[in-house]
């Protein structure tokens, strides 16, 4: 079995429960979600807007902390609270995701820790 890398950037909150922001094993990243959470403030961004592009930053910032970047994932979960921001959802990530579509989930969720409207998780390819 090979070795588990676990990754840590500033460049994204810190995770906010025993787990790590990623973990990496046999070219597999798997990124932990990722709330619209500003690095080193700890404070969610202001509105759905902010915190969808916030979060996706923060995924953004752990893939290059790992080597990769959004065109190796593979796997995309998104946790939403309202599923009326569907249309808003998929227009931000449409800039992030412009030609690489990689599979994804949208689910709709009572609640998100520290009341967050919006989370992400995905699984990528690392080097």
């Amino acid at each position: 079995m090979s070795d588990i890398t676990l990754i840590h950037t500033d460049n994204a909150p810190a995770a906010v429960g025993p787990y790590s922001q990623a973990t990496k094993a046999n070219g597999m990243l798997f990124i932990s979600g990722q709330l619209g959470l500003i690095p080193g403030k700890g404070e969610l961004a202001a509105g759905f807007e902010a915190q969808t592009r916030q979060a996706l930053d923060n995924l953004m910032a752990i893939l290059a902390e790992s080597g990769s970047a959004l065109d190796k994932v593979l796997a995309v979960d998104v946790f939403v609270t309202d599923m009326g921001k569907f249309g808003e959802l998929n227009a931000i990530y449409a800039e992030y995701f412009t030609d690489h579509k990689p599979a994804r989930a949208a689910i709709e969720v009572a609640g998100l820790p520290l009341g967050g409207q919006v989370e992400f998780k995905c699984i990528a390819l690392a080097d």
